[in-house]
């Protein structure tokens, strides 16, 4: 029989829903920063006309934050029905192979050093008192109740976007007319070595590597869209 889950438990955040967050928010700030410093410097190598650069660079923020932010609803919900499918899979099977269902708990132990016999009984155990849980968990990695929400990664790419995109619109939009061109390099190059960081640290990577790949993906794009807006 299944435990009956308290209403704290079921809304508690598992660290990987939180990280899924996180992630959703490293990624739209990145997005924000790179997309509107690429038309702001298409915009400004083309007219020096600030309202006009202004308006499309605001223009672009909006656009990139909300297209984030239904990227990342679409995705993560995609990821979410594919977790509840899985459950349902497993809830079926324990009731149509529960011995299959069984000596799967039973490797699993035995994968940890555990010997047969004493596998077999924890996998009883297990699976007289939680399931369906224990199945999930073992098999998927997965808390059962806990599915990944689209709508926090969603809301964390809608911010997030904008956030990053201030930086470049404020930058070029704000500052004195003959620091407008360093300052913009200087805010992006900050903000993508920021990203980059965050990026780094909630993967696990290499902070330096990504922080100098961030930086130099940022010059390039600034590079590359002011030669396009010097063409016309």
């Amino acid at each position: 029989m299944q435990l009956t889950r308290t209403k704290s438990e079921k809304t508690k955040q598992t660290m990987d829903e939180k990280l899924n967050s996180l992630r959703a928010g490293v990624l739209g700030s990145n997005d924000g920063i790179l997309t509107v410093v690429g038309v702001l410097f298409s915009v400004a190598a083309a007219t020096t006309n600030q309202f006009t650069i202004f308006i499309a660079g605001l223009s672009d923020l909006l656009a990139c934050a909300f297209s984030m932010a239904s990227g990342e609803y679409a995705s993560v919900s995609t990821q979410k029905d594919t977790e509840k499918a899985v459950v349902e899979k497993e809830r079926q099977l324990l009731k149509t192979d529960f011995e299959c269902e069984l000596h799967a708990v039973q490797r699993h132990y035995m994968t940890l050093g555990v010997t047969e016999e004493t596998a077999m009984a924890i996998a009883r155990d297990l699976l007289t008192k939680k399931p369906l849980a224990t199945v999930v968990s073992i098999k998927y990695d997965m808390q059962l109740g806990h599915y990944m929400n689209p709508w926090d990664a969603a809301f964390a790419s809608l911010f997030s976007a904008s956030a990053g995109g201030v930086f470049p619109l404020l930058a070029m939009t704000f500052a004195p007319a003959h620091w407008q061109w360093p300052a913009t390099i200087i805010a992006v190059s900050v903000a993508v070595a920021l990203t980059g960081y965050l990026s780094a640290v909630l993967g696990k990577g290499n902070v330096k590597t990504a922080v100098i790949r961030n930086v130099l993906v940022g010059i390039v794009t600034m590079f590359i869209h002011y030669y396009v807006g010097t063409l016309f």
